[in-house]
């Protein structure tokens, strides 16, 4: 079975992951995950954080001459800002807590309803764990399961569609050309026109001290008919991968296919028909489903969208209530970012990776990368030949 556990403070010494489930003798480089952990850095928009940090991933087990070894993988990310923080974030009962104390909540964020929930005095024992860094640990597992991915031909892209209200154009579906334009936008997006007109809200925002959200979009090319289930609400695959992407720090709205558009279409005009060619199997011309259909993948397109809020901190903060003393106050301001929008993008790609693999692992169990692959070819034969 796949899974993964993260452990880390935003300001605190390192952020790490231990992975297990992964298959031996893939082929997995430090270099490999640290090129999606600077495209998570990126992205017009992004704070001062990103000018502190140059993430880099350390393997601390699992991996020997670039091969995983089927044991627990274990990925370690240092916090370079820790060397500002250690001593207010130090576990040592002589650490300087009461520097950084935070007693004003963020509307939006965590820091009111995590304080209440653990019974926090200083907000900062929230906000240190609910903060969107820990994603950099989640890039870096998703990283790996993308590696497995492209052992199987499957492929991953995602592209941000809206940010601040500006709609792009995306006419571009190949994942190879589009990944080429994507490579010199500075905020994921195809549409040149419509990331100029990002780019002017973003620096707008900035100048209000204000923050923005958007829409991004996630395909998967190449993955068979068949992962998921329908028996079990908790083996449908949409719904991992629902979950997977709320569970990214802003995310407010997850979509498969149409989506909600879709609901207000009949039933005629929505869903794909089904054709057949020898060869191929079964398809659709159409993919309004997003390539899953009833809890499993159908052999088309996979096709997510993810609604992104605006970010809770802002430069000119909004009303809120002293925790301890319950006046009314400015929130706090933590330094932040005013667009995370394409990062969220890439954080996206990452969990959607780590489904897609888990996935895979359940419908082609194997302990080594050749097992697993033997598998994989037998069923896609079958597939052609039914």
């Amino acid at each position: 079975m796949l899974r993964f556990l993260t452990a880390g403070e935003s300001h605190g010494p390192a952020l790490v992951a231990v992975v297990e489930g992964l298959p031996s003798g893939l082929p997995l480089t430090a270099g490999y995950i640290d090129r999606q952990l600077k495209r998570r850095q990126g992205g017009y928009g992004r704070g001062a954080r990103m000018k502190i940090e140059c993430d880099h991933v350390k393997f601390l087990s699992g991996v020997r001459g670039g091969m995983t070894l089927g044991s627990p993988l274990t990925l370690y990310i240092e916090n370079k800002d820790w060397s500002n923080w250690s001593q207010v974030m130090s576990p040592d009962p002589e650490a300087r807590v009461e520097e950084k104390v935070i007693t004003r909540p963020r509307p939006g964020h965590a820091d009111l309803t995590g304080a209440l929930k653990y019974r926090h005095k200083d907000i900062r024992n929230v906000l240190e764990r609910s903060s969107a860094r820990e994603t950099a640990a989640r890039v870096a597992v998703g990283s790996t399961a993308r590696r497995l991915l492209e052992e199987l031909g499957i492929e991953i892209t995602g592209q941000v569609l809206q940010i601040g209200g500006i709609n792009a154009d995306t006419g571009q579906s190949d994942p190879e050309e589009l990944k080429k334009i994507l490579a010199s936008s500075q905020v994921l997006c195809a549409d040149p026109g419509a990331e100029r007109q990002m780019i002017e809200k973003i620096d707008q925002a900035r100048q209000n001290g204000d923050t923005l959200g958007g829409v991004f979009e996630v395909r998967v090319h190449g993955v068979p008919a068949g992962l998921g289930s329908h028996v079990h609400w908790d083996r449908k695959i949409d719904a991992g991968l629902a979950a997977a992407l709320m569970s990214i720090q802003s995310v407010k709205g997850v979509e498969v296919g149409m989506g909600f558009s879709g609901a207000a279409l009949p039933g005629s005009l929505l869903q794909d028909e089904i054709f057949y060619q020898k060869d191929r199997g079964f398809y659709r011309e159409t993919n309004r489903a997003g390539g899953i259909e009833g809890g499993m993948t159908n052999g088309e397109v996979i096709i997510l969208r993810a609604a992104v809020k605006p970010i809770p901190t802002l430069y000119q903060p909004l009303q809120s209530v002293d925790l301890l003393d319950k006046t009314i106050s400015r929130a706090a301001v933590e330094r932040a970012d005013v667009c995370a929008v394409p990062a969220a993008c890439v954080i996206g790609e990452a969990v959607v990776a780590w489904e897609i693999a888990r996935a895979c692992l359940e419908k082609f169990p194997g302990d080594s990368l050749a097992e697993l692959k033997e598998n994989w070819s037998c069923y896609r034969t079958y597939l052609r030949q039914v």
